[in-house]
């Protein structure tokens, strides 16, 4: 694979550029470019300029709004409803985290729902969000189908990853971002188009025999959820409150209704706030911390984020595959 350098500065113009020529105006490229230029500062290389071809499709065919302006909605003092307008997730999440935030404040425990949008992007935006203002931060969403249930060769789950974030004092916050899946179908794709192979069970091919091989996972295969039955029963929370507490399309509907672009299809998302200050009282970070350094003092561990974290410090350029950088500019 043969790679190009770029600034983020130059991510950021590309991937702004690209939408705004395809139909997004400049308050939800914002948004969009911004989202994408994080996950390739941090190194989630499978949510960042991989994603801009599948948003561009769904901005050609019409299927998203460009121009989305999404709409708050209070259901009760603790719950916060944003309706996206059918444009992109990061639009909504950048409407619906301030009052989510001001919500939990108040009241301690803070549910933000988030319907008619499209989302392509990582949970760890929110649920990091949430952190540095000293909230705790869960979200989940699920996607079309390309889990197989635990015992079943067909798929019916979407890939539905789960995020949280825990606080921390004047240090980086305890971030984690996981499919409920063997894998993420980005990273599957990004094996797949890199030549790369996956471990053994993480899917099945069109056969339904375990493969190693992500493009026969990736094109009439089928995922398979991480620990058997567990991570299932994991999915199928998450299709529950990500499509039926939100009230939006559960992954077998989101297939349905998508019209196979390329890009996201519609869906919902569920983000939980809980703020240590009003539940824990006083001292939840030291008493928190005191575990983190019980983890810390054992060989091998690392805490959830801080390779992202540790990217996040690398100022330099980014080496982006050529060939993607190639095909946005083509768009």
């Amino acid at each position: 694979m043969t790679s190009t350098k770029l600034s983020l500065e130059e991510i950021y113009k590309l991937a702004y550029d690209s939408l705004t020529k395809n139909g997004c105006d400049d308050y939800n490229a914002q948004t969009v470019a911004t989202t994408v230029t994080h996950a390739e500062r941090d190194g989630s290389v499978s949510h960042g300029l991989f994603r801009i071809p599948g948003y561009i499709s769904s901005l050609k065919s019409k299927k998203v709004k460009g121009n989305a302006r999404p709409k708050i909605k209070l259901l009760t003092q603790n719950v916060v409803q944003v309706d996206g307008d059918y444009g992109f997730a990061p639009t909504s999440i950048k409407v619906g985290i301030p009052k989510l935030v001001e919500v939990c404040n108040k009241h301690g425990v803070g549910v933000l729902t988030i319907k008619n949008t499209h989302h392509f992007a990582a949970l760890w935006h929110e649920t990091e969000s949430l952190a540095e203002k000293n909230l705790i931060g869960i979200a989940c969403t699920a996607y079309k189908p390309s889990v197989a249930p635990a015992g079943a060769k067909k798929p019916l789950f979407g890939t539905n990853p789960i995020s949280f974030a825990w606080p921390r004092k004047n240090k980086t916050p305890i971030v984690y971002d996981m499919a409920t899946s063997t894998m993420a179908m980005g990273e599957v794709q990004v094996a797949a188009r890199d030549g790369h192979k996956v471990p053994m069970g993480t899917g099945l091919n069109k056969n339904g025999e375990k493969t190693d091989n992500p493009s026969e996972i990736a094109n009439g295969g089928v995922l398979l959820t991480f620990g058997d039955y567990k991570g299932s029963a994991i999915a199928m929370m998450i299709e529950l409150l990500a499509a039926g507490l939100v009230g939006d399309l559960f992954s077998f509907e989101a297939k349905d209704e998508d019209n196979n672009d390329g890009g996201p299809a519609r869906g919902g998302e569920f983000i939980i706030a809980l703020s240590p200050d009003l539940i824990a009282g006083e001292n939840w970070n030291e008493h928190a911390e005191s575990f983190f350094n019980k983890m810390k003092s054992l060989d091998g561990v690392r805490l959830p984020g801080e390779r992202r974290h540790k990217n996040r410090l690398n100022n330099s350029t980014r080496n982006i595959n050529s060939d993607l950088v190639k095909k946005i500019k083509s768009l």
